[in-house]
């Protein structure tokens, strides 16, 4: 194991840690996040985007190194139909299972036997939209090159 590997390691048990902490892996705090009764969660993600965002446009501007050797250059993706279908998954998954990746391993962390449900349906959720991906493509290559056929 490289030395990358194990402060990633570190940095991901610290953020489980914090996690956990806030109590974020249990499910009556997310469920009443989600009712609006709690701001708590709210405030807790604000506050790292807060942190986060001008941390990383000033990294990025100033020619940042990674790690790993490259320069530190951030995705902004156009904004797309996919992603609002994404999110509303994403949010129909967190309101019935009062969790998120992140709070998947804190609670398989904490040695609740919910995060193996969790981890399970997350795996399946994964699946499915690989399988899905992978037939729709199959399906568009397969109505392109009939066209070129019948293009003949």
């Amino acid at each position: 194991m490289n030395r990358l590997n194990v402060v990633a390691a570190l940095f991901g048990v610290a953020f489980g840690f914090l996690f956990a902490a806030a109590g974020l892996n249990q499910y009556d705090v997310i469920h009443s996040m989600l009712l609006l009764e709690n701001f708590e969660p709210f405030l807790i993600m604000g506050s790292a985007m807060g942190t986060a965002l001008p941390l990383l446009w000033i990294l990025e501007r100033r020619g940042f190194q990674t790690p790993i050797g490259g320069p530190l250059a951030l995705t902004r993706w156009q904004f797309e139909r996919k992603h609002i279908q994404g999110g509303v998954v994403f949010g129909t998954g967190w309101a019935i299972t009062g969790a998120c990746p992140g709070t998947i391993s804190t609670t398989l962390g904490a040695g609740s036997l919910m995060g193996l449900v969790l981890m399970a349906g997350a795996l399946a959720g994964i699946y499915a939209h690989d399988a899905f991906v992978q037939r729709t493509t199959h399906l568009n290559y397969q109505e392109l090159s009939e066209s070129f056929t019948a293009a003949d």
